[in-house]
């Protein structure tokens, strides 16, 4: 693809955000094409940041081996996290806010210091961690009926919208983070149930992938950056009026309230 086909996906999915879901993307990007899925994403994340956005963190998605296998791929894919992405915990989201969200409860890591060895594993990767916490990330795609490729969920951001910290936020030492039990709660109701061994093993083994990835990239994990591992469990739709609650055994809670907009 041109230099200006990259522009022009990318145009197309920042309009997406305001103007509705967008056709998948099959006529610019091959399913599997993550090189120039990347590329778009990279130049959106530059636009960004022009327009003031702040990179906080990074997000880690397809670390279920069920999902990578569903879209061909053998490795999870990254996005950007934004100040601004960050809703506060039990706080509301408005459905203006999303086109067609969905929401999974993760492990959120916040890092310590820089993390740019691109060989750097997880026991390297713990002792660069400051703290732990729980989270809820509210997925979305600008890809109508969320008929994605790889190439497409890669290219849009890694599907991302927003984000809920929750509280305690806790040393990593004395946590379990491969058995810990996760509960995401729809109304109070049980909707998905996960551990995090679902995590691509374990969430360290996948934010080792992502600080290797990155320090590959020349564009490392950084001091204070939020990193959102991975799904622990199947992600739920969700729909305005739900209250929505993630329990991560050990760990802490997070939740938020999606609703109409106030007029």
């Amino acid at each position: 693809m041109s230099s200006h086909g990259f522009e022009a996906a990318a145009a197309a999915l920042r309009r997406a955000y305001r103007g509705g879901a967008i056709s998948p993307m099959r006529s610019v990007l091959e399913p599997g094409d993550g090189d120039g899925a990347y590329r778009i994403q990279e130049i959106n994340t530059r636009v960004w940041e022009t327009e003031g956005r702040r990179i906080v963190g990074r997000k880690i998605g397809l670390t279920a081996k069920a999902v990578q296998a569903q879209l061909g791929v053998d490795q999870p894919d990254y996005g950007v996290l934004f100040e601004d992405m960050q809703i506060a915990n039990g706080s509301e989201l408005y459905a203006s806010q999303v086109i067609q969200p969905k929401a999974e409860a993760e492990i959120a890591l916040i890092m310590a210091s820089d993390v740019s060895d691109p060989e750097v594993d997880a026991e390297a990767l713990a002792a660069a961690t400051a703290f732990v916490a729980p989270a809820i990330e509210i997925v979305d795609s600008r890809i109508a009926d969320w008929k994605i490729s790889f190439a497409d969920t890669v290219a849009d951001n890694g599907s991302s919208a927003f984000f809920v910290l929750g509280e305690p936020h806790r040393p990593l030492d004395g946590l379990d983070l491969y058995s810990c039990g996760m509960v995401l709660e729809i109304n109070r109701q049980v909707a998905s149930l996960g551990t995090g061994a679902a995590c691509l093993g374990h969430p360290l083994n996948a934010a080792a992938w992502l600080a290797r990835t990155l320090a590959a990239r020349s564009e490392p994990l950084r001091a204070g950056d939020v990193v959102l591992t991975g799904a622990l469990g199947p992600m739920t739709p969700i729909r305005p009026g739900d209250e929505v609650r993630a329990i991560i055994g050990g760990i802490g809670s997070c939740s938020f309230k999606f609703i109409e907009d106030r007029i």
